[in-house]
């Protein structure tokens, strides 16, 4: 069941979400629905606050063939390199604005999958970014709080007059 992604300017989104004490099947029902709701968007990304719901999930599928999709229920960034590559990047509850923001190339996570196993992950590149954006969703921080005081002015200035035209 594809779910409804809040917008910016929902409270859940700037809300540091809880942790999941003990999985149930209503969890992995909301991860199937998420990760639905994430295709039919066209995203790459979806945490939990994005569909409502104040729990540390997220789900992604960066469509490479390298690294498949997943969920983690849990995840911590345990490791970030000192190396930062630039890259654009958006977000499903901030439809329309793109911004370049740097973040690390390299990225340990470790988290449970839906059936509760401990897993870790090294992931580089556009899945490192994917999952350093989701974690950060689950901290209630949005991709625009990593660019310049300026960029996100202007940023936020664009948002208004998209919103202001619906």
């Amino acid at each position: 069941m594809k779910l409804e992604v809040r917008i910016l300017g929902d409270p859940v989104l700037r809300a540091k979400a809880e942790p999941v004490a003990a999985i149930t099947d209503e969890h992995r029902e909301l991860i199937r629905n998420m990760f639905e709701t994430m295709y039919a968007e066209e995203g790459v990304g979806l945490a939990a606050p994005q569909v409502g719901v104040s729990e540390r999930i997220i789900v992604i599928d960066p469509q490479n063939d390298e690294v498949p999709a997943f969920a983690l229920i849990n995840p911590e960034l345990i490791e970030l390199s000192k190396e930062t590559e630039k890259g654009e990047e958006g977000c499903l509850s901030i439809p329309g604005l793109r911004e370049i923001v740097e973040r690390s190339h390299r990225c340990v996570v470790r988290g449970l999958t839906p059936e509760g196993e401990q897993v870790q992950l090294e992931l580089s590149a556009l899945p490192a970014r994917i999952i350093q954006h989701e974690v950060d969703h689950l901290d209630g921080i949005l991709f625009f709080d990593r660019v310049s005081a300026l960029k996100r002015k202007l940023l936020l200035s664009k948002w208004e007059k998209v919103e202001r035209r619906k």
